[in-house]
């Protein structure tokens, strides 16, 4: 691990110690991308990000994922990603602005759709992968995202201080979200999947992550992934150590 996090997530613990019971964090999901473990999932956490079948998953796969949500109270986000099923959605490309807002309003508009059949509606947007990591650091494939939710009234979900943040600025609502299960950068970017310590495994480091991340970067909303062979006993141990640690699991409240 990284020294410089490793030195971050022991510093303020004091500070966290005196202000336990006063945090809540949301818990979200990457779902309806054609893993099994969704219904298992589904009552563990309080947002459900869907995929909209480019990246990954389908018509049906999305409408059940969308039913289980209504089914559990679980609200619910847009999951748009690049259409690349080879790489899973997480290999880079080069869009223009159009062509970023022109997928981001093809997909919302069509989950949106399946949402209101399903029983329930859209409340945000959270790009997915390769598209995730440009608009968080480059503003010209965060804007058009956040033009596409702003088409339907819907907040951003992304990372704090990043641009994805920045071109919320005035327009669409923005929900800092942090990484269960994954570790950081320095510079509060991700570390790249191909490193060998990109990943938290740990129930234990992931739960002194999120207090450091409710702490020092104001997070709403903690992520785990759906497609983590071991997520089922992940999020569950996870949710045993924030409760255990005085801090409420319940959805994100926009502002």
């Amino acid at each position: 691990m990284n020294s410089l996090w490793k030195q971050s997530l022991i510093l303020p613990q004091a500070l966290i110690e005196t202000n336990r019971t006063f945090m809540d964090i949301d818990l979200n999901c990457d779902l309806g991308e054609g893993y099994p473990f969704d219904a298992e999932l589904m009552p563990l956490i309080t947002s459900a990000n869907i995929a909209c079948g480019f990246h990954a998953g389908d018509v049906a796969t999305a409408f059940e994922t969308l039913r289980l949500a209504a089914g559990q109270g679980v609200q619910v986000g847009a999951h748009p990603g690049y259409a690349d099923r080879q790489h899973f959605g997480r290999r880079e490309l080069t869009y223009s602005e159009q062509q970023v807002c022109e997928e981001c309003v093809y997909q919302i508009g069509a989950l949106a759709g399946l949402a209101k059949a399903a029983g329930t509606e859209l409340c945000y947007v959270k790009p997915h992968g390769a598209l995730y990591n440009q608009a968080c650091r480059d503003l010209s494939y965060a804007k058009p995202i956040v033009k596409a939710a702003e088409l339907f009234d819907l907040a951003v979900m992304g990372l704090p201080d990043s641009q994805l943040q920045k071109a919320c600025e005035g327009r669409s609502s923005f929900v800092a979200e942090g990484f269960a299960d994954r570790r950081y950068l320095p510079d509060g970017s991700l570390v790249p999947r191909s490193q060998a310590d990109a990943f938290v495994e740990s129930d234990v480091e992931a739960v002194h992550q999120a207090e450091w991340l409710l702490q020092n970067k104001g997070v709403k909303t903690l992520c785990v992934h759906g497609d983590n062979p071991q997520a089922v006993s992940f999020v569950r141990a996870l949710r045993a150590g924030l409760l255990a640690r005085g801090i409420a699991i319940q959805p994100f409240a926009l502002k």
